[in-house]
C-alpha cells in the first residue's frame, strides 16, 4: 500500500512551539519513517519500526515522548524518570540527547545521559532530583537501578533503540528486566535496522499489539550510496588505501576495521602516510571518543577510523565517503556501516576493500543486500589468489618465517654437557634420588626398548638410596 507523506508536522496535532523548534531546525518534512510512526504513537499505540540507519527515526520516537511530557503538570518526582530511551552504545546516547534538546529548545526538559565510562556519582545526582528523559545504555543503567539510585515505577514511555545491535552484544537480558520494572502501562517503542526472528521474539513479548511500521525493506541500503568493492590482499590494502585517499573527493571519510587493535594500526599507518586521523573504539575513554568525533565533525581531521560497535550512533553531516578497510563478521554490519553517508537524503560512497580470504564474506553481504558489487581489480582466472592460512593443529610446527611461530617442545629430556646429574637435576639445579627399581619398563620380547637391570646395578640403586640424597659439588 503506497502512502501519501504528511507535508508538515503540524498536521500531526503537535504542540505549537515543538512544531516552531522543529521548523528553526530545518525539520520542515517528515520523513517516511516519521511519516509512518508519529500518528500510531501520538494515538497511545506501540510501534515496530524497521528503518535503516540515517532515517530520521530518532525523531521519530521523540517527538511523542516531547508532546506527551508537554501535557504533563509538575516536576518529577525524585529518583524517577518520566521517559526512559535504551541505546546499544555511548555514541548513539550523545546523539538521542542532541537531537531531543533540539526539538525541545522551547520546552523545560531536564535529561540525563547513563552511561559507563562516566561520572557515575554526576548521573546520580541528575536523578535524584527527578528528569524527564533518561538516555542510557544497558549496563550502567541496570547497575543504577539495582543500587536502588532510580526507581521505574513512573516511567510512562520506553523505548529501545537500535534493538538488533542490543541483541548482537547480549543486552537483551538486562533490556528485558529494566521492561518488567515499568510495567505494562508503559508505551514502548522498539527501532532496528533489521529484522530477525530474535528481534521478532523480542518484540512479541516487550510490545502490546504494536503497529508495525516500515521506511524500508529490512537488511536494505539507501539508493542514494554509490557502492564499490576492490580487490586487495592483507599486504595491498595500505598503498590502495593511500591510492584512495590522493582523491581531493574523499573529504570526510569513516574508515572501518574489524578489531580495537586493527583500528589502532591502520591509524597508526595513515597518520605515518601523510593523513590526519584518529581512531575510536570501545577501549578509548569517553572524552577519548568525544574528542575524536569533535575533531572530526568539525573538519580539524578528515579520517576517522572506528570499529563496528563504536560508531554505531555517529551522526556526522556531509560525510562524503565510508571504506570498509575490512570486512566485518556479520553482514548486517556493512548495512549500518554504509549508513553514516548518505543521511537525511544526500548522496555518498561506500567503499570496500576485499581481500582474497574475504570473498566469501563479501557474498554473505551480496544475499543479505540483494545485490551484486562487482569486485574491480580482481584477479583473472589462473592468476594467484591471496588465501588464508590455515591455523596448524596442535602438536604441528608453525611454517618457517612465521612470526608468532613458537619453538616446539621435545618430550626428551633436557641435559646440560658434561653435568653430570642429567634429566631434572639438570633442568632444575636440585638434587635428585636414584630411581626405584620398579620404575623401569621392562624389554618386552623380541621388541626394542630399555633392558631390565642387572644384579649389580640393583645393588648398586639400594646401596645409593640407604646413603641418602647424592650430592655434587662439595
Amino acid at each position: 500500500m503506497r502512502h501519501n507523506l504528511t507535508k508538515s508536522f503540524s498536521d500531526f496535532g503537535l504542540p505549537v512551539h515543538i512544531v516552531s523548534a522543529l521548523t528553526k531546525a530545518g525539520f520542515n518534512t517528515p520523513t517516511p519513517i516519521q511519516e509512518r510512526a508519529l500518528k500510531p504513537q501520538l494515538e497511545g499505540r506501540d510501534i515496530m519500526g524497521i528503518a535503516q540507519t540515517g532515517s530520521g527515526k530518532t525523531a521519530a520516537f521523540a517527538l511523542p515522548i516531547l508532546a506527551g511530557i508537554d501535557g504533563l503538570t509538575g516536576r518529577p518526582a525524585p529518583m524517577t524518570t518520566r521517559a526512559l530511551i535504551l541505546a546499544p552504545t555511548r555514541e548513539l546516547a550523545v546523539q538521542i540527547e542532541e537531537v531531543l534538546h533540539t526539538l525541545a529548545a522551547n520546552m523545560k526538559l531536564t535529561t540525563v545521559l547513563v552511561l559507563g565510562g562516566t561520572s557515575r556519582n554526576a548521573q546520580v545526582q541528575k536523578i535524584a532530583r527527578g528528569v524527564d528523559v533518561t538516555i542510557a545504555t544497558p549496563g550502567r543503567l541496570k547497575d543504577l537501578i539495582d543500587d536502588k539510585k532510580l526507581n521505574l515505577s513512573q516511567t510512562r514511555w520506553l523505548v529501545l533503540d537500535e534493538a538488533d545491535r542490543m541483541l548482537d552484544m547480549g543486552f537483551i537480558g538486562a533490556v528485558k528486566q529494566i521492561a518488567a520494572l515499568i510495567g505494562s502501562r508503559r508505551k514502548t517503542a522498539m527501532f532496528s535496522a533489521t529484522m530477525s526472528d530474535e528481534i521478532a521474539k523480542l518484540a512479541n513479548g516487550l510490545l502490546n499489539e504494536p503497529v508495525r511500521v516500515e521506511a524500508a525493506a529490512p537488511a536494505t541500503t539507501a539508493a542514494v550510496i554509490v557502492q564499490r568493492a576492490i580487490y586487495a590482499g592483507t599486504k595491498q590494502k595500505r598503498d590502495e588505501l593511500n591510492k584512495l585517499l590522493a582523491d581531493p573527493a574523499l573529504s570526510k571519510v569513516i574508515i572501518f576495521s574489524r578489531t580495537k587493535h586493527g583500528a589502532d594500526r591502520v591509524t597508526k599507518n595513515l597518520n605515518l602516510d601523510g593523513h590526519e586521523a584518529a581512531a575510536i573504539h570501545g577501549n578509548k575513554s569517553q572524552n577519548a571518543r568525544q574528542a575524536a568525533l569533535k575533531a572530526f565533525a568539525s573538519g580539524n581531521v578528515r579520517l576517522l577510523v572506528a570499529t563496528d560497535i563504536a560508531a554505531r550512533g555517529i551522526d556526522v553531516p556531509n560525510i562524503s565517503h565510508v571504506i570498509n578497510y575490512e570486512l566485518p563478521d556479520d553482514p548486517e554490519s556493512y548495512v549500518h556501516r554504509i549508513g553514516r553517508t548518505g543521511r537525511n537524503g544526500a548522496t555518498g560512497t561506500a567503499i570496500t576493500l576485499v581481500g582474497g580470504e574475504e570473498r566469501a564474506k563479501l557474498r554473505e553481504i551480496e544475499r543479505l543486500i540483494r545485490r551484486t558489487l562487482p569486485l574491480e581489480n580482481a584477479p583473472k582466472p589462473g592468476e594467484a589468489v591471496e588465501t588464508a592460512a590455515p591455523a596448524p593443529r596442535r602438536g604441528q610446527q608453525r611454517p618457517a618465517g612465521d612470526r608468532n611461530a613458537q619453538p616446539r617442545r621435545s618430550s626428551a629430556p633436557h641435559h646440560k654437557p658434561n653435568d653430570p646429574r642429567g634429566g631434572d637435576a639438570a633442568k632444575t639445579g636440585r638434587p635428585v634420588q636414584a630411581k626405584k627399581p620398579g620404575n623401569r619398563p621392562a624389554a618386552a620380547a623380541g621388541k626394542p626398548g630399555k633392558p631390565r637391570w642387572s644384579g649389580k646395578q640393583k645393588s648398586a640403586a639400594k646401596a645409593a638410596r640407604s646413603a641418602g640424597p647424592v650430592r655434587f659439588g662439595g
